[in-house]
């Protein structure tokens, strides 16, 4: 398999580097803020991505009747990658999640009223799918959607949780359960339903890594049939395919990267007891562990998108395997560099003094949101052991 990129696919990337430097402002950019940086939740990173939409990067794999350019799958890891290495909003779930599904699996009335928006970044989404009573596994959810005759559509009730940017988004993608009887992985649709619907309540909830996601409680909304995704009861089926996607794009490796850099200049230019760290055996171990370890996550994702640029769905076994080295490997790496750093690795972030800036402690709260969102390891864990060990349901 080769990963080696072409020299288009090198000019390409200088030019988004390009681009970000003419862009790099702290109200755009910011690395700390690790993978949440892809939120697009104020008025500079909507403008932001609004101007990245002006250049054709958004939606560049879609075809061109829907207004992409039916380019490699590969551009747009390159472009994410670009972004998230800056700290940059990335492309997130209007693109991928919501408008390669559209495409898909969308009606033409659908696909008229949002590809465009998501197209010009008029547009952001919440998706709905984690529950109290299910976490991150989506065929557990019972969002309960009763038919309604009269007004041709559905009266939504229920909860959902650990929903981000409920607190700003215009629209939630939302699964609920139509068919209560069926088995748990059928009986699900997606709905499309406006954040301003006077039914709906937001309570934000503060993360452990400084970040706000929210519940969203749903008392009668009613969605009406035009707002319906795909077949009903296919909801599942449409959702898996989206989180394969989102596994991926979402938890990008050159943040990754990034703090181990932050890390080993830091042994590099430390002394403990008057000795430089980097002389230390057992530093060093540990260092070159986590050099190789971080190799393995980077072919992980490179093999996902050597898979997905074939073309078709994207690959469900490499999405979980990348998702789940790399955001494990990510929490080892954290608990690394407040080891390394010593007690001050405990101070935060502008803290005067702090070892490697305030990093270490900042990056060790978000990397545990990391393996919960997507599906967390465990998911993911029954997903390679299913459909990649063949492994049955029971064991």
């Amino acid at each position: 398999m080769n990963f080696e990129f072409s020299p288009e696919q090198h000019s390409f990337v200088d030019e988004v580097e390009k681009f970000l430097d003419e862009h790099d402002r702290p109200e755009i950019m910011d690395v700390r803020r690790e993978n949440m940086a892809q939120i697009v939740d104020t008025p500079p990173r909507r403008a932001f991505m609004k101007e990245m939409g002006h250049r054709g990067w958004l939606g560049m794999t879609w075809p061109k009747e829907y207004g992409g350019s039916e380019g490699e799958g590969v551009y747009e890891f390159l472009l994410n990658e670009c972004l998230a290495r800056r700290g940059a909003p990335q492309i997130g779930k209007g693109v991928g999640i919501i408008g390669k599904t559209l495409i898909r699996h969308g009606t033409e009335k659908l696909k008229r009223e949002f590809l465009p928006q998501i197209l010009e970044n008029d547009v952001e989404f919440a998706v709905g799918y984690s529950e109290p009573k299910a976490g991150s596994d989506a065929a557990a959810m019972q969002l309960k959607a009763t038919r309604d005759e009269e007004r041709g559509g559905w009266v939504l009730n229920g909860e959902k949780t650990w929903t981000t940017s409920a607190h700003f988004a215009e629209w939630s993608w939302v699964g609920a359960r139509t068919d209560p009887e069926a088995k748990k992985h059928q009986g699900i649709t997606l709905f499309l339903v406006p954040m301003d619907h006077p039914g709906l309540e937001i309570q934000p909830i503060p993360t452990i890594g400084d970040e706000i996601t929210n519940s969203v409680y749903f008392d009668d909304v009613f969605v009406g049939d035009d707002y319906v995704v795909g077949e009903l009861n296919h909801g599942f089926q449409y959702i898996s395919e989206a989180l394969d996607l989102e596994r991926f794009t979402m938890f990008t490796y050159s943040p990754i990267g990034q703090r181990l850099d932050v890390l080993t200049d830091f042994v590099k230019s430390e002394e403990r007891d008057g000795e430089p760290m980097r002389n230390d055996p057992v530093v060093r171990q540990q260092i070159a562990q986590l050099h190789t370890q971080a190799e393995v996550a980077r072919v992980l994702g490179l093999q996902f998108v050597a898979k997905s640029v074939k073309g078709g769905a994207a690959p469900t076994s490499e999405a979980s395997m990348y998702k789940l080295f790399a955001t494990e490997f990510s929490k080892r790496l954290a608990n690394a560099s407040m080891d390394m750093g010593g007690p001050g690795a405990q101070l935060r972030l502008d803290t005067e003094g702090a070892p490697m800036a305030g990093r270490a402690e900042s990056t060790y709260r978000y990397t545990v949101i990391d393996t919960i969102g997507g599906g967390s390891s465990e998911i993911q864990k029954n997903i390679i052991s299913r459909r990649k060990l063949g492994l049955p349901k029971n064991f």
